[in-house]
């Protein structure tokens, strides 16, 4: 339920390239999945963290564990402790390509 909820608060702002990598039976992984989208913009980046936190707030009563890349709002990750949040804007994301990264893994 949390997983859906935390797409609801992505697509409620228009972020984009939603992407969802299962990590359940893979490696020694302390989350079950990424969740990795983009925005265009700091601005629209800021918008989707906050539109995640406060849906989720709303409909689970329950916080991020912890959250980084606030302050330059180019890549913001929540923590969910079992689900992590990857917000790009583009450019960053593609620098970083975290979906190349994990390749060589079956994410069915």
């Amino acid at each position: 339920m949390l997983l859906k909820g935390i797409i609801e608060g992505i697509e409620m702002v228009k972020g984009k390239n939603i992407t969802i990598l299962n990590l359940k039976q893979k490696l020694n992984f302390s989350c079950d999945y990424f969740i990795i989208c983009s925005g265009e913009s700091k601005n629209q980046v800021y918008a989707i963290f906050q539109s995640i936190k406060n849906y989720i707030i709303k409909k689970f009563k329950t916080s991020p564990w912890h959250v980084e890349g606030i302050k330059n709002q180019e890549w913001i990750l929540i923590d969910y402790t079992t689900i992590v949040v990857h917000i790009f804007q583009d450019k960053i994301r593609s620098y970083y390509n975290l979906e190349n990264l994990w390749k060589n893994t079956d994410w069915n």
